[in-house]
């Protein structure tokens, strides 16, 4: 690749990137007009009971509300990004590559909202009523303070809505041909053992919360696995009748 090519490149990666941060930036603007109802929605479900949103500094609160910006604004950003990025690289794939890589976008960010979605409305509410069991049987007193109550909820939401990704991955990677169905059924137990321990991780330490959890990511793996070898026939015909 020579220097003129080198140019084109960054050029095309610069007006990629240009289009995404304008995105953000207009995305974070409608995120600051709606994280205030955003919270007091989040506030008023009773999902967990009926816990205070305490604050211990002055800007606890301010920086709650930019958090809820940002990350409104960088979850309505993922799709433009990903399309952004299959428009990048599509100059270098062929037509049939092009056409069966852009449903991967829409696919991708239906399962993150899935994942998120499961997380807030399941294992998160099984969360805090363990700990807050467990805090009532030693007799604390129940103080919540709004920063560490969003802090534990995104560390929660997000591993899991990433691990909703998980068919995305494995069809791109039969796709590629990097993964056959023999491959998946060899590394099955392995696979169940990963989303085991993953599972026993984000999940209070009681049998059915680890069922709760565990299940439907192993039926997760087992649909992606299912759907991925569907898709490595229909490769294997087309090569055959090729």
């Amino acid at each position: 690749m020579d220097q003129e090519d080198w140019i084109v490149h960054l050029t095309e990666i610069r007006k990629r990137l240009l289009i995404v941060g304008a995105w953000f930036v207009v995305t974070l603007g409608a995120g600051l007009y709606i994280s205030p109802h955003l919270l007091l929605y989040m506030k008023t479900q009773p999902l967990i009971g009926d816990i205070q949103w305490n604050v211990f500094s002055f800007t606890d609160g301010l920086m709650i509300y930019m958090k809820c910006a940002f990350l409104f604004a960088l979850l309505v950003t993922l799709p433009v990004l990903l399309y952004q990025v299959w428009a990048f690289v599509r100059p270098g794939l062929t037509e049939a590559e092009s056409r069966s890589a852009l449903p991967y976008i829409p696919v991708a960010f239906a399962l993150f909202l899935i994942g998120a979605a499961f997380s807030y409305w399941v294992v998160f509410p099984m969360m805090i009523r363990f700990m807050m069991r467990m805090n009532q049987t030693i007799g604390a007193v129940e103080t919540y303070g709004i920063d560490r109550y969003f802090a534990f909820l995104f560390q929660l939401v997000f591993p899991m809505a990433m691990a909703f990704e998980l068919p995305v991955v494995l069809l791109f990677l039969t796709k590629i041909g990097l993964l056959t169905p023999e491959r998946l059924k060899g590394s099955r137990k392995y696979a169940y053992l990963g989303l085991t321990i993953a599972g026993s991780c984000i999940s209070p330490p009681d049998m059915i919360s680890h069922l709760s959890v565990t299940v439907p990511l192993i039926l997760l793996f087992e649909i992606s696995a299912m759907v991925a070898g569907w898709q490595w026939r229909a490769m294997q015909q087309r090569l055959a009748n090729s």
